[in-house]
């Protein structure tokens, strides 16, 4: 008899748990089989290290196969599905095309970078949503402080030396913050550099981490005000060029850094099904099931999954909702096997973390809100656990950055032209 075969979409959160969950329970009673355009998946949380240079960016990318026992993996992108005929096709990485049929379905796609209609910023802005960019943004940093040493004139030295963020949720935060202790520390290997590094932090929003509790906010904000980030709240980027960027108060900032962190969207795949979307996410039920196809399952940031705790709300697109919706994706394909009951899809909410960098964190672990050292156990305690892989490099990369100093090393290996801020469909922002 011919093994079910369980197809899934994306290797992100939501799809790396639903194959890690589903492969514990089928054991070798289905053919699960995973599609993702990488052969790792990317701890996000850790981004911010990478580009900061606390941590290698091999240590938050744990290879798929070896700590998936018993899940077929192919490296391909996602290019259609046939809803009728049961199959995905896939384009590989050298250009080769192919489909595969499944039985079950579980679209875990995840998210792009959010994208604003302003000038300029398609051309001279770069994200912040993977590997490379990290890579990237880590070497530009260097770059622009040898290049800043180097500058005769104080202008352009302080131009190299500015570096602007647009967002202040969890990852600008976070990059504003790791950033100016790393630009710190490499001043501090170069004499001739006459200027502080300056970081900015902008956002429409009235305050830092808006999404979070405003003590969490509040400690942020402290902290990143202390190491001398400008951060301006209710401003944001009204037009980026090549020296510098405008801002939406009326000042001109001239710099040669400007990274995205304004959020994230569906990705578009989604939109290319032809199924009903809210605000661009996939629509299913309580039980991740897609209506009208109960074969086809959906998780993570691609699907807009009922919040049973707030009527008429769905979940928000966060890494704790798809890790768990992915594992709850795998439990309700078992269930329609006949192995246990499928069940709605229920959170609650344990507490946030934001790692600020040295000794600095924001935590509210169970309601309980810390800040200092204890914030920052607890944030790094998190990490280790929620990460599949690679915990105990992780851990070394922390006591050597405690240690020793930071390299001052770039490598050049990803090229501006290589990670670029693109959307055929920018975002229009919506006016309260």
């Amino acid at each position: 008899m011919t093994k079910p075969r369980v197809v899934i979409v994306g290797a992100g959160f939501a799809g790396y748990h639903a194959a890690r969950t589903l492969s514990r329970i089928a054991r070798d009673r289905a053919e699960i089989v995973l599609l993702n355009s990488t052969d790792y998946f990317l701890y996000l949380p850790l981004l911010p290290e990478v580009a900061a240079g606390v941590v290698e960016p091999r240590r938050i990318s744990v290879p798929l196969t070896g700590t998936l026992r018993g899940v077929r993996v192919v490296v391909g992108e996602a290019d259609r599905v046939d809803l009728q005929n049961r199959w995905v096709g896939f384009t590989q990485p050298e250009g080769d095309q192919g489909r595969i049929a499944y039985d079950r379905l579980v679209l875990a796609v995840g998210s792009v970078n959010k994208l604003l209609p302003i000038p300029g910023v398609t051309e001279y802005a770069h994200g912040f949503r993977g590997l490379p960019e990290a890579v990237y943004l880590h070497d530009h940093v260097i770059r622009q402080l040898e290049l800043a040493e180097q500058a005769e004139d104080p202008a352009e030295q302080r131009a190299r030396s500015t570096f602007v963020v647009v967002g202040a949720g969890y990852t600008g935060t976070e990059v504003a913050a790791h950033g100016q202790l790393f630009t710190d520390a490499l001043r501090r290997q170069r004499p001739r550099l006459n200027v502080r590094p300056r970081w900015m932090l902008l956002d429409v929003a009235a305050r830092v981490l808006p999404e979070l509790d405003k003590r969490m906010s509040d400690t942020a904000d402290r902290v990143l005000r202390r190491r001398g980030v400008d951060v301006r709240m209710g401003t944001s980027v009204a037009e980026a060029t090549a020296d510098g960027v405008k801002l939406t108060d009326g000042e001109y900032v001239p710099t040669c850094t400007l990274v995205w962190c304004v959020g994230v969207r569906p990705d578009p795949f989604v939109a290319e099904l032809g199924l009903r979307t809210e605000r661009g996410r996939l629509v299913v039920d309580e039980y991740l099931s897609v209506p009208g196809f109960p074969e086809v399952y959906a998780c993570g940031d691609a699907a807009a999954v009922p919040d049973l705790r707030r009527a008429g709300q769905i979940c928000a697109m966060t890494a704790q909702h798809a890790q768990r919706q992915g594992k709850l994706a795998a439990l309700n394909i078992a269930a329609s096997y006949g192995h246990g009951r499928r069940k709605p899809y229920k959170h609650y909410d344990l507490g946030w973390v934001v790692d600020l960098g040295g000794k600095d964190a924001a935590a509210n672990p169970l309601k309980v809100s810390l800040s200092g050292l204890p914030a920052k156990a607890v944030t790094r305690g998190y990490h280790l656990l929620a990460m599949p892989g690679n915990r105990t490099r992780v851990g070394a990369d922390w006591v050597l950055d405690a240690a020793l100093p930071r390299s001052a090393t770039q490598l050049g290996l990803v090229p501006a032209h290589a990670v670029p801020l693109e959307s055929s469909s920018p975002e229009v922002p919506v006016r309260r």
